[in-house]
């Protein structure tokens, strides 16, 4: 881990450690560091620095309150330099606390055609861990978003085996059979939020017979997939449909963004 915030905050990010950058909107007066200066907290470590002395302590603290709490509203905080701090500067700083709390949860979707292409585009940069798997390597683009882990295997439906109930499963392979044996693979193991294929009406009935037939739940598959109302067939088009049904869903949803909807729909309710 570097000790550079930037860096740092990348490298995080892409391996889902919360984390808060600080940065120091203000500075008035003698102060140690100027406006713009940043670092970056996580529960046990730091990166960069916006002075030090008991100003950047008590940021430092500020920021694993925020992480304890799981928050993910951002915050100002305005400290004034001197006696308050035993800090000589005499100044004012004013630092802007914003945390990056993932989602912990997965998305692990089956296939790099042009729809599954599209649909790590949509979801770029969302708080969201992407594991995608494809036989074909030469499918996936030379470059991915860091929030993508490209999978290339020769069995894909052994990257089921460690599912939760905090990922999202997609499939839509090149392949009716390969597509089958994942869905029936995700239905045995059971513990999923969301199993969504690609298809018509016909495929879907076609499926759920066979998964029937073979004493499954056909009930927790999803097909079509992507919210009603969207007919597109362009692959960006049935993309973003998919992407707004999982956002739906909570595919990016922390527990701290849950409460406060929830707080906020309790607020309404009263008023």
């Amino acid at each position: 881990m570097t000790h550079d915030w930037l860096p740092a905050l990348a490298e995080l990010r892409d391996k889902s450690v919360p984390c808060v950058l600080i940065t120091v909107m203000a500075a008035k007066g003698s102060t140690p560091r100027e406006a713009g200066t940043k670092m970056v907290v996580t529960a046990d470590k730091q990166f960069g620095t916006i002075g030090g002395g008991n100003l950047e302590f008590q940021a430092i603290d500020e920021a694993r309150k925020l992480l304890a709490a799981a928050a993910s509203t951002a915050k100002t905080k305005s400290y004034p330099l001197g006696p308050a701090l035993a800090q000589c500067c005499g100044g004012a700083v004013t630092v802007f606390l914003e945390p990056f709390i993932p989602s912990g949860k997965t998305l692990l979707l089956f296939g790099a055609g042009h729809v599954g292409r599209e649909v790590v585009k949509v979801l770029e940069g969302l708080p969201v861990k992407i594991r995608w798997v494809d036989e074909r390597a030469e499918e996936f683009p030379v470059e991915l978003p860091q929030n993508c882990e490209k999978i290339v295997t020769a069995r894909p439906v052994a990257k089921l085996q460690d599912i939760s109930a905090n990922t999202y499963i997609v499939v839509m392979t090149h392949s009716h059979q390969l597509d089958f044996e994942i869905v029936k693979e995700a239905l045995k193991k059971g513990s999923f939020a969301y199993l969504g294929l690609i298809g018509s009406d016909t495929k879907a009935a076609r499926f759920r017979k066979r998964l029937r037939d073979a004493g499954l739940d056909a009930s927790r598959l999803t097909c079509p997939i992507g919210i009603e109302g969207v007919n597109g067939k362009h692959p960006r088009e049935i993309a973003v449909s998919v992407a707004a049904e999982l956002l739906q869903l909570g595919l990016t949803q922390t527990a701290a963004t849950k409460r406060e909807e929830d707080d906020c729909h309790g607020q309404r309710a009263k008023g």
